[in-house]
């Protein structure tokens, strides 16, 4: 397929997989299909609640949540790949938007303004190369999230991975996620416990456009 896109890489799904097909048990809750997100509205180009990633990050993931429901735990995503458009909605909707409708549960003490000079929004995402992840974990014997000390997408210090104004139990949560996907090929980053990067991403320079579509892959 890729000769197809050879005048627009970033159309080009050829090295992209659904996470579902590659981690059976995977659970997802694509937040940016649904409106419960930090703008309020389902973002462009999520034209599908599932997950997308390139085949390599989907295999490390693989071995990441082999290593963790051995021990009662299945991973929980709520997003992989990003499409440009959807980058391109959030920097808008940054800047020009007067909409603060989601404030009190995304960024309840921070301005609008102040989640690009936070490192919270970027004009340009690791998830449009398509190797990099959200997700928490779910308990199995409880079938309930486990307790990260915050929530996914809350703009706060409180989200960065090393913040120890959290419980001990919850800190040793993060780091049982982090050492699991360290140890199978994947980077945390400082203000957001539950994103990570493929160390090795196959397309290190290209961020993708195609949408969220499972059908878009079988094209």
């Amino acid at each position: 397929m890729r000769t197809l896109y050879r005048n627009d890489p970033a159309m080009d799904p050829s090295g992209f997989v659904l996470l579902a097909d590659y981690v059976p048990h995977i659970i997802q809750e694509i937040r940016y299909y649904s409106t419960y997100n930090f703008i309020g509205e389902r973002i462009d180009g999520y034209e599908e609640p599932c997950a997308l990633l390139t085949v390599e990050a989907a295999r490390a993931l693989k071995s990441v949540a082999s290593e963790l429901f051995v021990q009662g735990y299945r991973l929980k995503v709520f997003d992989a790949y990003r499409p440009v458009c959807a980058v391109k909605s959030f920097v808008l909707w940054g800047i020009e938007d007067q909409d603060i409708r989601m404030k009190p549960y995304f960024y309840p003490d921070l301005e609008k303004q102040a989640l690009f000079a936070e490192g919270y929004i970027a004009k340009q995402s690791s998830h449009s190369r398509g190797s990099a992840v959200d997700l928490t974990l779910l308990d199995m014997k409880t079938g309930k999230e486990v307790d990260m000390g915050s929530p996914f997408d809350l703009f706060s210090p409180v989200s960065h991975p090393d913040c120890r104004t959290i419980t001990d139990e919850q800190y040793e949560n993060r780091m049982l996620l982090q050492r699991a996907m360290i140890r199978s090929g994947f980077l945390p980053i400082d203000c957001e416990w539950w994103h990570f990067s493929l160390k090795n991403e196959p397309y290190p320079d290209t961020y993708f456009a195609f949408p969220v579509s499972s059908a878009y892959l079988k094209r």
